[in-house]
């Protein structure tokens, strides 16, 4: 929470107006006066503050446009727009990353010792938070921000150039581990690199099975594969001796083609969506003979595939029309209770004195992360608000399915028995309770899908959705059977580790 947006402002703000306001002015003005005599005293031999020569440094520094030494480099743009990342991005990328933290811990501590000095004396409130600004400390601090952001921007410049210029004809790929990295990254703070421009930021591509950018032409039926929070198409890859979930939709159906979505999961899932809605509509219009398409999402990717669908509804968009199924793994269409419990921590914090600025940290946590709260998927839960937050859960808009579309929803719990309870349902999988990702809410908000569309899978975590045997072969089933059996006069699907099930 913002120190100025503190509910102790209003209260000082009266508790001074009633009690003797001139002597706060003199508490504040001694305490000034004091400081610019230490200083005149310090140099006696002039009446300027010695801090003045270090402004005029700082103005020369600025003078070196190091953007006109790069003016080869291209507009970035809201998005980078590179088709993979070399070792020398992720080198300048880090730069400017490191120069983002220094600038963001150092808001905290100002913050903190802002409200330490000025709490106490009952001057924590919008008046003397302003004339904190312009005081010989809130000066000292905003010339330590302005050096960083200008040391760690030229460095990032440099870096640039070096790339561009030297290392062009000898880029490096990223190797997996770090592009791996990279996504993690994205994910906890994604939209502070589009926002910064920072190279690192991941642009929204599709990835064939061999890992390259998709460019053949498509035609039949396609596939496409969304990972979750902080992952990428990389995650679903085969690991050891476990077929990966591409890998099995493939073989099953060798008349498909499998493709995986790349994007930054940091971003709002609304802005995703949208941008996901217009890449199917770019990719059907490149490829007309594409008769199905299936979306298969794991987690955030869920929320993504149904944004997009809701956005191209919304806008009438035609690939739309060719979507067969929608199947979604943990996906918390109602909200990731996680979310939730660091969003209620951090409003206590916020409240606490002299601890309130500790809550800043939490608000460096990305927009994409801040929309698992309530499983927002529209623009309008919240772009109308101040801030990053989203609208309470009794005040989110509704986003139901599109009509046609035969739709799935996989859960999991980690528990491995089937045992009814509020805790094993709050617990779920570890991260999305059972009713979440199974999309069951009020009326409002439900999305109303068949039982028998619904598989819980139990001894599975959220992560494991995507690597288990068991869930790998369900998505393969409802794939293969494309809508044609009528799972919706069937029970829900529940499902158990083979050694318990044995037993049972």
């Amino acid at each position: 929470m913002n120190a100025t947006s503190s509910p102790d402002l209003f209260y000082d703000n009266r508790t001074n107006r009633n009690s003797s306001n001139s002597d706060a002015n003199l508490d504040i003005d001694a305490y000034t006066d004091a400081s610019q005599a230490f200083e005149t005293h310090s140099n006696p031999d002039t009446s300027v503050p010695l801090h003045s020569d270090l402004y005029e440094q700082i103005d020369q520094l600025e003078a070196i446009d190091v953007d006109e030494l790069l003016k080869l480099l291209a507009d970035e743009g809201d998005e980078t727009t590179t088709q993979y990342v070399t070792l020398a991005d992720f080198f300048e990328g880090l730069a400017q990353l490191a120069t983002m933290g220094v600038v963001e811990i150092t808001d905290i501590v100002e913050a903190i010792h802002r409200e330490v000095i000025l709490r106490p004396l009952g001057l924590f409130n919008e008046k003397y938070l302003n004339s904190w600004q312009r005081g010989i400390t809130g000066r000292i601090y905003g010339t330590i921000r302005h050096i960083v952001l200008l040391v760690g921007n030229n460095l990032a410049s440099v870096l640039r150039l070096y790339k561009n210029n030297v290392r062009q004809k000898t880029a490096q790929p990223l190797p997996d581990a770090l592009k791996k990295l990279v996504h993690v990254l994205n994910g906890v703070m994604g939209d502070h690199l589009v926002t910064h421009k920072n190279v690192l930021a991941v642009p929204m591509k599709l990835y064939d099975r061999e890992g390259k950018l998709q460019s053949n032409t498509l035609s039949g039926r396609v596939t496409i594969l969304c990972h979750g929070l902080c992952m990428s198409h990389l995650s679903w890859q085969s690991q050891d001796d476990h077929i990966g979930l591409g890998d099995a939709i493939a073989k099953s159906q060798p008349e498909t083609t499998v493709l995986y979505l790349d994007y930054n999961t940091g971003r709002r899932i609304s802005r995703s969506g949208r941008q996901f809605s217009q890449l199917l509509q770019n990719l059907v219009d490149d490829n007309p003979n594409i008769s199905q398409i299936d979306l298969v999402g794991h987690s955030m990717g869920g929320l993504v595939s149904r944004s997009a669908l809701f956005y191209a509804e919304q806008e009438h968009l035609d690939w739309i029309m060719r979507v067969g199924n929608l199947i979604t793994l943990g996906s918390p269409h109602h909200g990731a209770v996680l979310e939730r419990i660091g969003n209620h921590v951090q409003d206590i914090i916020a409240k606490l004195p002299f601890a309130g600025s500790l809550a800043k940290l939490g608000d460096m946590r990305s927009a994409g992360i801040i929309d698992l709260r309530h499983g927002s998927i529209r623009d309008a839960d919240w772009n109308a608000l101040e801030g990053r937050s989203v609208l309470p859960q009794d005040f989110r808009h509704p986003a139901r399915l599109p009509s046609g579309i035969k739709t799935y929803f996989a859960a999991s719990a980690l528990i491995e028995t089937h045992y009814d309870s509020k805790m094993t349902s709050l617990l779920g999988d570890g991260l999305v309770s059972v009713a979440s990702a199974l999309g069951e809410d009020d009326v409002e908000h439900a999305l109303f899908v068949p039982d028998g569309h619904k598989a819980v899978f139990y001894g599975v975590s959220h992560m494991n959705l995507i690597n288990s045997r068991r869930v790998r072969e369900q998505v393969v089933e409802w794939l293969l059977d494309n809508g044609h059996s009528d799972y919706a006069d069937r029970p829900r699907i529940y499902s158990y580790p083979k050694s318990l099930a044995l037993a049972l």
